[in-house]
């Protein structure tokens, strides 16, 4: 869905990832300079106990489905692509909601 927008991004499921627990993504993205972009609490909890690389976005956006998923990272592209080439931020939160930092 975000291929034109995020050129060389990847979806867990291919590259065979889909079901992997967090430590093989977490090594996965660090050993391939990914971001990882999830609405998963544990890859936030692991960014804040861990560091990074890699560099970890947050999706706040409860149980939003992946159309309004996809419209809020077209949104925030440019956000994201600021958030990639800072090389002292590690952590980036996008959320549909009126209480985002």
């Amino acid at each position: 869905m975000l291929a034109n927008e995020y050129p060389g991004s990847r979806h867990v499921q291919e590259v065979s990832l889909r079901g992997a627990d967090d430590q093989q993504i977490w090594d996965y993205g660090r050993a391939r300079g990914f971001a990882i972009v999830s609405k998963d609490t544990d890859f936030r909890e692991r960014s804040f106990v861990e560091g990074f690389p890699p560099k970890v976005i947050w999706l706040d956006v409860g149980n939003a489905g992946t159309t309004m998923i996809a419209g809020l990272l077209r949104r925030e592209r440019q956000r994201v692509e600021a958030f990639e080439k800072q090389d002292e931020t590690s952590f980036l939160i996008l959320s549909l909601g009126l209480s985002a930092l």
